[in-house]
């Protein structure tokens, strides 16, 4: 870019040099004249020429060689000298906004590690990252990037992951905790054994995704480049046609009259502003949404999501956390503290999410010595003995049967009943929790004129029911199997206007399949599964359902954009067509209406690179 630069104000300061000075000497205005065409205009010559024998004629160089080319040998230098000056400076403009928009995008190959330090033979080698091997441990240090997924074995630290979920502030991990490739380490030493290799870790998909992005185009870049592909030879025929007809059966014009209004044709003819601007605004959109932590695979996906009309979600690690976690104790004849303690030794030899959850509200050492007898009541909970005590903990069936006189509990959620020497105690509920922006994402898409949301889950009626009632959603599917989903996908895609789109949200691996056959798969990146991330079409990189809402306006933003690009550049370049075909333009307006449409083209597009989030 210094270098196309430095080369137009060269130019520029002799095209201005030769109009402002008179020299007396028209030779020596005309030389310098060429000399400044010359230094602005050889590479397109070049180019035009080239393509030429590649068989691509009719592009935006051929125009502009040809039109310029032409000017001179009417006798107008300083027009044929202008039109490739401002359009050298059109390419400028471009060469900057694909930069900005590149390096929007690029940023993110920032977390592309250079290399991992692997531990072998009591040593630490420096290798590269695709070497090391799933089972071998790796040492971070502070101000390291993480170059493969794994397991932390040793130490803690706090981890900037901003890279992969658009999230400033870091993220704390200890001992036993998922890490994830393509972070970086801030503070602590860590050692973790590696989980997947480099091909398959975290920051490789990313990486993979964000470079075969452009390629998926949308419909709108599709159009435009059939639509160049016929324009613009049709408008160089009309040229000629207008260069030579018009003389010959007019009366009192000349040939040279009629060229130049040819030429001027020609310059406006090019179309730049749309081959240019279209792509950019896609471009610039999938790169806004990676720096938000959504990572989108192509702009056609970009494009569909504009047209959202049906959101359908999946319950259990996306709308909800996917945790299961102590809700409520209630006691009866003992204190809470005491209730919750009992229930946790009664629980600690099992491994069930239930029992963890116990144990983690519990959070107290478990003196094992108390724990004298436990037995596992298949179906029922489990029967033990603790500090002299005969303690049952489990649903209404083992009350049932050990005959224990207890008040049914209807909170939604998993109820364990405890009895302490037959005489029933209390209850602690336990449920999975609601994710904190989950209400907040479906009053958006609400607002955002996303007519109807449903949920689907495998969980029973009463749960799913009251998740989604909390949440304001308008259907729910409980009950269901992946197959189960997939059937009610499909009926929700024929309940869509033609024009609209279904967009799936899931995160686990049973919802492949469904994100698969929706209009738009969305895979929540943070928690979400290999398989799920690899179905989807956009991938949220936290495990925020409101990003989905983010994405909708970003893709309505950038379409809003392109149409305007579109219906501008079309405008103008009709009205200057028409204007130089009939002889009331100059080749200056013939400049603006190609050169200055494409630049406020590009700079308009340019916008959909400011990306906020709002609440």
């Amino acid at each position: 870019m210094k270098k196309d630069l430095i080369k137009i104000i060269i130019a520029l300061i002799l095209f201005l040099i030769a109009i402002i000075i008179n020299f007396n000497n028209e030779l020596i205005n005309n030389t310098i004249f060429v000399i400044s065409y010359i230094i602005v205009g050889i590479e397109i010559i070049k180019k035009a020429i080239r393509n030429i024998f590649r068989g691509k004629v009719f592009d935006e160089n051929f125009l502009m060689t040809v039109a310029t080319i032409g000017a001179f040998t009417i006798g107008e230098f300083p027009e044929a000298v202008a039109v490739m000056l401002f359009y050298q400076v059109g390419e400028l403009f471009q060469s900057y906004a694909v930069d900005k928009s590149r390096k929007s995008i690029s940023s993110l190959m920032d977390i592309r590690p250079d290399y991992a330090n692997a531990q072998r033979n009591g040593k630490i080698e420096k290798i590269a990252p695709e070497e090391v091997k799933i089972g071998e441990t790796i040492v971070v240090k502070p101000g390291e990037k993480v170059p493969l997924d794994g397991i932390i074995l040793e130490g803690k630290s706090s981890l900037d992951t901003k890279a992969l979920t658009g999230e400033s502030l870091p993220k704390d991990v200890a001992e036993g905790e998922e890490i994830l490739s393509g972070t970086i380490n801030l503070t602590g030493v860590i050692k973790i054994e590696v989980t997947k290799k480099y091909g398959e870790s975290t920051v490789s998909k990313i990486l993979d995704l964000v470079e075969n992005a452009s390629s998926k185009k949308s419909k709108s870049e599709n159009f435009i480049t059939k639509f160049a592909k016929y324009y613009t030879p049709i408008v160089v025929i009309i040229a000629v046609v207008l260069a030579i007809v018009p003389p010959i059966i007019i009366k009192d014009t000349t040939f040279s009259d009629w060229i130049y209004r040819a030429l001027s044709f020609l310059v406006v003819s090019c179309p730049c502003a749309l081959v240019i601007s279209i792509p950019l605004s896609f471009f610039g959109g999938i790169g806004g949404a990676s720096k938000i932590g959504i990572l989108i695979k192509g702009s056609n996906y970009l494009e569909q999501l504009a047209n959202t009309e049906i959101v359908v979600f999946d319950k259990t690690g996306t709308l909800t956390k996917g945790v299961f976690e102590v809700q409520k104790v209630e006691s009866i004849g003992i204190t809470k503290e005491e209730l919750l303690k009992l229930t946790a030794y009664a629980e600690n030899y099992s491994n069930h999410p239930i029992s963890l959850s116990v144990k983690k509200a519990y959070n107290k050492e478990i003196d094992e010595k108390q724990i004298i007898n436990t037995q596992e009541l298949p179906g029922l909970g489990i029967e033990a003995k603790i500090e002299e005590k005969d303690v049952l903990v489990g649903n209404e069936k083992l009350m049932k049967e050990k005959q224990i006189n207890y008040t049914k509990c209807n909170d939604i959620g998993t109820i364990l009943y405890v009895a302490i020497n037959k005489k029933y105690s209390g209850y602690i509920l336990i449920a999975d929790k609601i994710k904190d922006d989950s209400i907040k994402t479906i009053q958006n898409l609400k607002k955002n004129n996303v007519k109807h949301t449903v949920m689907l889950t495998g969980d029973r009626k009463n749960v799913g029911e009251s998740v989604a009632k909390q949440l304001g959603i308008d259907k729910v599917y409980t009950e269901l199997l992946p197959n189960g989903k997939v059937e009610k996908v499909q009926e929700l895609l024929k309940e869509k206007t033609s024009k609209g789109k279904l967009a799936f949200v899931g995160d686990g691996i049973n919802d492949a399949p469904v994100l698969a056959i929706s209009d738009i798969g969305i895979a929540m990146g943070g928690l979400g599964s290999d398989s799920s991330i690899e179905s989807a079409d956009i991938v949220l990189m936290t495990d925020e359902p409101s990003k989905i809402v983010d994405a909708i306006r970003l893709s309505r933003r950038t379409m809003k954009i392109v149409k305007e690009n579109i219906i501008f550049a079309i405008f103008i370049k009709i009205l200057v067509l028409i204007l130089s075909a009939i002889g009331l333009s100059t080749m200056w307006e013939a400049v603006f209406a190609d050169v200055g449409v494409s630049v406020i083209a590009i700079i308009n597009a340019l916008r959909v690179l400011r990306v906020k989030r709002k609440d």
